[in-house]
């Protein structure tokens, strides 16, 4: 009798014990189109950051239903593998796949999902790899995902610049624009392409202090998609926090694809998950990332 009531005590305290989890009103997360092409950006921080970051994010995914995500430090392979696995099981119809590159040192790796009922992927490879040569400005190295989506080719460069203020820091940023920017000009002129990523700066910076100037500079080739949101004091900026408020998380498209994001229909958000899970910001933070994705709709038809 004494086994039993201890059984039933211990089950009982592990009941009460279980964390009471956050939900999220994730209808309220819809982006995604039939006859567009979504493209997001993400930096899921230190993924997992908790148990239940996986499932979060796989509810999240789902709902923003972007066609192609460029992911930001993925630190655990098999944490991926079952995110992609979930996006696979809960909605089979888009044939979901996955790449996470592996060549970060601590771990902080870039990496694809995307929808391969619609997306048709030639290959996915780095730039500027050479460690030696490249650390400074690419302490994780750029990430090229080049593809057809309605019968159109893109390229996709994922990357996560050097964070942390500093004139140091901001000449790192600074050397790794001129050098993606080089890398377009010699290899991609005539081509789609979408730049994306944590980018660890603001766009409105004075000219001394900003690391874009050579994407800002060159209107006639190049526009941050998300411009309007950096300018906007009052807008959902992609890092929250009020003590380190900023927009950090950027969509840079060349100057092929302005005729398409002036089209109706063509759009660009930050994914305010906060406004719409129980617990606001503290939530999100604790249980999933510290960034909010955005996400890029294009009319390319």
């Amino acid at each position: 009798m004494k086994k039993i009531i201890f059984s039933f005590c211990f089950v009982l305290s592990a009941f009460l014990w279980t964390e009471e989890l956050p939900k999220i009103e994730y209808d309220q997360l819809s982006f995604g189109e039939e006859n567009t092409l979504e493209v997001m950006t993400w930096n899921i921080q230190n993924f997992p950051k908790s148990e239940y970051t996986v499932d979060y994010a796989t509810g999240i995914l789902l709902a923003v239903d972007a066609d192609v995500i460029g992911l930001q430090e993925i630190e655990s392979d098999s944490a991926f593998v079952v995110l992609l696995e979930n996006l696979q099981k809960q909605d089979p119809e888009n044939k979901w796949n996955g790449f996470r590159a592996n060549t970060n040192e601590w771990e902080m790796n870039l990496a694809y999902l995307y929808k391969s009922s619609i997306i048709n992927v030639d290959s996915i490879y780095q730039i500027y790899p050479d460690d030696e040569k490249y650390h400074q400005p690419f302490p994780r190295k750029p990430l090229v995902l080049e593809f057809y989506c309605f019968n159109q080719k893109f390229f996709i460069i994922n990357n996560h610049l050097k964070a942390m203020p500093g004139e140091k820091n901001i000449v790192r940023r600074r050397e790794a624009c001129k050098l993606l920017d080089e890398y377009i000009d010699s290899f991609l002129p005539e081509e789609n392409v979408i730049l994306l990523g944590d980018l660890n700066d603001q766009l409105t910076d004075p000219e001394e202090e900003n690391a874009f100037t050579v994407f800002l500079d060159d209107k006639q080739n190049y526009y941050f998609a998300d411009w309007f949101i950096a300018a906007d004091s009052t807008a959902n900026w992609s890092y929250p926090y009020w003590k380190y408020r900023s927009h950090l998380d950027h969509i840079l498209i060349s100057n092929e694809l302005f005729d398409e994001f002036e089209k109706e229909g063509s759009d660009i958000m930050t994914i305010a998950i906060n406004k719409f899970m129980e617990g606001g910001e503290d939530s999100r933070y604790k249980y999933i990332t510290d960034h909010r994705p955005v996400v890029l709709k294009l009319n390319i038809k």
